[in-house]
């Protein structure tokens, strides 16, 4: 006697989520990286009196 078809052992070979994975990851961007992407850059003052010395330093004038 056969066994029935839900006593058969599954396959570990991951294909439904490999398949899966595939499918989200070519859907396109995620709305939270396009978000963070659209986000204005902020330099702080830190940055600026950074970047004014090494001018400086370089013998640059304004």
């Amino acid at each position: 006697m056969n066994k029935h078809v839900s006593d058969q052992p599954r396959s570990q070979n991951g294909t439904r989520l490999r398949e899966y994975a595939r499918q989200e990851r070519e859907a396109g961007t995620h709305p939270a990286i396009k978000t963070l992407r659209a986000r204005p850059k902020m330099r702080g003052d830190e940055n600026r009196k950074t970047a004014e010395f090494l001018r400086i330093e370089r013998d640059q004038t304004a």
